[in-house]
């Protein structure tokens, strides 16, 4: 099998289940070895096992993406270990209530902001010099359609999304004249955990798997992707431009 990530160093976030462990598993049969990043050790350990049985190799990094602290000591771990980071894909997140947002509780709509917002600035500004020293840096970060459809109560996910998305054009924009290539991804429903807790009444069986969306996420990893500061849509199977108004 081609191995098109053979010695590049990748390092995701929320890793232990769902799409964020199919990235890592497809990221890793693809050559890379994988810097895993989660919350929940149990569920590395069985991250690690899987990239061992597929020829591969993993570090697993227990980290809540809120110790903004640890962000910074895991990118001074890479400097000293790897001088450098290929592939870098934020992918935890969080749903929060579904709440109307006068009713929203404030702890919730910061936990939201916090993971999915402010989280992923600080891996821009902890992994950055180590992207730019790879001579194929590649940034993906995984949104959702919430970002452009405002449905009620789902205000703290929608928005931090829509953030998310504005935040990853204007790094793709300050990186235009490097190597570094940074994209969005939006999955579409997918059949996770994550999408159970927000539509419990719906067939998962009719979903796209996690590995299914796996693949289509690599594209975006590889040297050969060129594209920057787009939105490649999953469902749609294209990338979608963002355009001024006017």
């Amino acid at each position: 099998m081609a191995q098109p990530l053979a010695g590049s160093i990748a390092l995701i976030t929320g890793a232990s289940r769902g799409i964020g462990r199919a990235i890592a598993l497809t990221l890793a049969r693809a050559g890379a070895h994988i810097v895993a990043v989660a919350r929940t050790t149990g569920a590395l350990e069985e991250i690690d096992d899987a990239a061992r049985a597929c020829g591969s190799s993993a570090t697993l990094v227990p980290l809540d993406m809120r110790d903004y602290a640890g962000i910074y000591r895991l990118a001074s771990e890479l400097n000293q270990r790897y001088e450098r980071l290929d592939v870098m894909v934020g992918n935890a997140g969080v749903v929060g209530q579904r709440s109307p947002l006068d009713h929203m509780d404030p702890q919730t709509w910061d936990e939201v902001m916090a993971v999915n917002v402010t989280a992923n600035w600080h891996l821009v500004r902890a992994m950055d010099a180590l992207l730019k020293r790879s001579p194929a840096g590649r940034a993906v970060f995984i949104t959702s359609g919430a970002a452009t459809h405002a449905r009620a109560y789902s205000g703290a996910y929608s928005v931090s999304k829509a953030a998310l998305n504005v935040m990853a054009r204007v790094y793709a924009a300050e990186t235009d004249s490097t190597a570094l290539r940074v994209n969005l991804f939006n999955p579409g429903p997918t059949r996770t955990w994550m999408r159970a807790q927000v539509m419990p009444g719906e067939d998962p069986m009719t979903l796209p798997t996690p590995e299914n969306v796996a693949a289509k996420i690599l594209l975006l990893c590889l040297p050969s992707c060129g594209e920057t500061g787009k939105l490649y849509d999953f469902p749609s199977g294209k990338f979608l431009e963002f355009k001024p108004p006017g």
